[in-house]
């Protein structure tokens, strides 16, 4: 099996970029401009100069793209139209309104892009799509309200969101597009400032994840926050019961709309499988987690803790409920699964941190097997692809060999270069590697090139060999060494290793490890390069 990256990097310094929901387009913002471009081919479907653009987004279908830019007073003292509504394929401006809040600002489209809406004082406005900013074709009213959401799915639906106010009740409630007169469903409930929304898929169920500005209680600083959940039809509500006090600090659906996943309560946090009818089926343990995600096959579940937890990983694989490993990603801000769902993408980002960005590539049995170190990064992402394009696999062994099509210049593609597993010269020509050291040696012998900052773990250049500068500083330090202190050292190493597969061990029995053992754990890979450093 063959793993092609293909990084694009824009031309010029960039630090937004959205790509449509079905990655049909793809659209990066600069300090002048939105360029906007078909996604398959990167063919520059139209360029809006504008220069204040803090925000935009594009439509599902990718047709429309909505700008955001500060407002601002015309010389008559009005506001000016800082919301903007553009076709894609001309660059034309169908629509502008006046949008002061970044809040909610943004532009919703149904799925198939027939209606679209936007928020105004107690009402959400609709327009059939190609007459957006005409005469408003259908009215939502409702006083107080503060948030909407158009579903996806091919029956849409819009969820609505008032806060408690003077005594009187929080409220959701659901409407059919665009029959506004009678609710689908309705719900109320207290202890709700704000709220965040969670489709599934389908559009059929919607999971509400209440919160407070302030906890009465005084039990979390963060507030109070509570979930519940609702079905489009109307035939079923509840509050989802969560068995541990705190937080909630992740949600979310399963590919196939039918079951979800919930990770709360005060650290180390719960994870809890819930079916479609919010009843818990599986307990994940009490580990210091704070997101979740299934790939999009649905096979394989990452529960992480990332931001101020140590960027601990666990990988379940949802058919048995087994774990399949545990490893770190220390300082990660971001992650997601690959559109293949057989790897899994973690990066530190700025400005949450403005050293050691960079981003790393997993293998979806918990094996890296790319990193590359970027001076500012301030956001990545793959292109969203149809899963009918990638079927659910097993859990597969990583791939033995790994092409990385790499940049040059301003974001040219450069020519795909051959690569295999790096080799010691002395393991040259021989079989597939056995011993602990052969393996270490393997995994670890490509070190980051100081000139181009890039390490591709098990890359080649074409010709075999292999230019390794933070290696060769290594091996410096190293001959500094007498042979007996050498020796030491490697033994004290591989003790370390032993140490670290026990634990391993311990995790995959479902035990739970202390702070001190996680940190240990999160060492494996820096023991295992200078392992193989010294044993060069």
């Amino acid at each position: 099996m063959h793993l092609y990256i293909y990084i694009y990097r824009p031309q010029t310094t960039s630090r937004v970029f959205h790509y449509s929901r079905y990655g049909h387009v793809y659209a990066y913002a600069t300090n002048l401009s939105v360029k906007a471009f078909d996604a398959a081919t990167l063919k520059q479907l139209c360029e809006i100069e504008r220069a204040n653009v803090v925000d935009f987004w594009l439509s599902p279908q990718g047709s429309y793209l909505a700008t955001w830019e500060r407002p601002t007073k015309l010389e008559n003292g009005a506001s000016n139209n800082n919301l903007t509504i553009w076709d894609t394929k001309t660059g034309k401006e169908i629509a502008a309104f006046c949008q002061k809040s970044q809040n909610n600002w943004n532009f919703q489209w149904t799925d198939d892009e027939k209606y679209c809406a936007r928020m105004v004082t107690g009402e959400v406005q609709f327009w059939e799509s190609k007459n957006a900013g005409k005469a408003v074709w259908a009215r939502l009213k409702l006083e107080g309200i503060s948030q909407f959401s158009l579903s996806p799915g091919k029956a849409p639906a819009v969820a609505v969101f008032v806060p408690e106010k003077n005594g009187a009740p929080a409220i959701v409630r659901m409407y059919s597009i665009p029959n506004f007169k009678t609710a689908l469903s309705n719900k109320t409930f207290y202890k709700a400032d704000n709220v965040q929304l969670y489709w599934n898929d389908l559009g059929t169920n919607l999971l509400v994840l209440t919160m407070t500005d302030v906890d009465k209680s005084n039990k979390s600083y963060y507030g109070e926050s509570n979930l519940y959940y609702l079905a489009v039809a109307g035939n079923f509500d509840c509050r989802v019961p969560l068995d541990k006090e705190g937080p909630v600090h992740d949600v979310t659906w399963a590919p196939d709309s039918k079951e979800f996943i919930v990770v709360y309560g005060s650290m180390p946090a719960k994870a809890t499988l819930f079916d479609h009818r919010a009843t818990a089926v599986f307990d994940f343990g009490i580990n210091p987690r704070n997101f979740v995600r299934y790939n999009p096959q649905g096979r394989t579940i990452c529960i992480a803790g990332f931001g101020n937890l140590n960027g601990t990983i666990d990988l379940w694989d949802r058919k048995s409920l087994k774990k399949v490993n545990t490893f770190a990603a220390p300082n990660a801000s971001h992650c997601e699964w690959s559109p293949c769902g057989r790897y899994l993408l973690t990066a530190t980002l700025t400005p949450r941190l403005r050293v050691d960005n960079g981003f790393k590539l997993w293998h979806h049995s918990g094996t890296l097997i790319y990193e590359e170190a970027i001076d500012e990064l301030f956001q990545i992402g793959f292109r969203p692809e149809p899963i009918s394009r990638y079927p659910m696999r097993t859990i597969s062994p990583p791939p033995n060999v790994i092409k990385v099509l790499p940049t040059k210049g301003s974001g040219a593609k450069a020519s795909p270069s051959p690569a295999g597993a790096y080799r010691p010269p002395h393991l040259r020509g021989n079989a597939t590697p056995t011993s602990l050291s052969e393996r270490v040696a393997a995994l670890s012998g490509s070190g980051r090139s100081s000139t181009t900052q890039r390490k591709v773990v098990g890359a080649t250049k074409k010709n075999g060999t292999k230019k390794d500068t933070a290696s060769s500083q290594h091996q410096a330090q190293h001959q500094a060494l007498s042979e007996e202190d050498k020796q030491k050292k490697i033994r004290n190493l591989e003790k370390k290793l032993r140490q670290i597969k026990e634990l391993k061990e311990k995790v995959a029995k479902g035990e739970e490890l202390a702070p001190a053992q996680q940190q240990k754990v999160a060492t494996e890979v820096s023991i295992m390069r200078e392992l193989a450093n010294l044993r060069l």
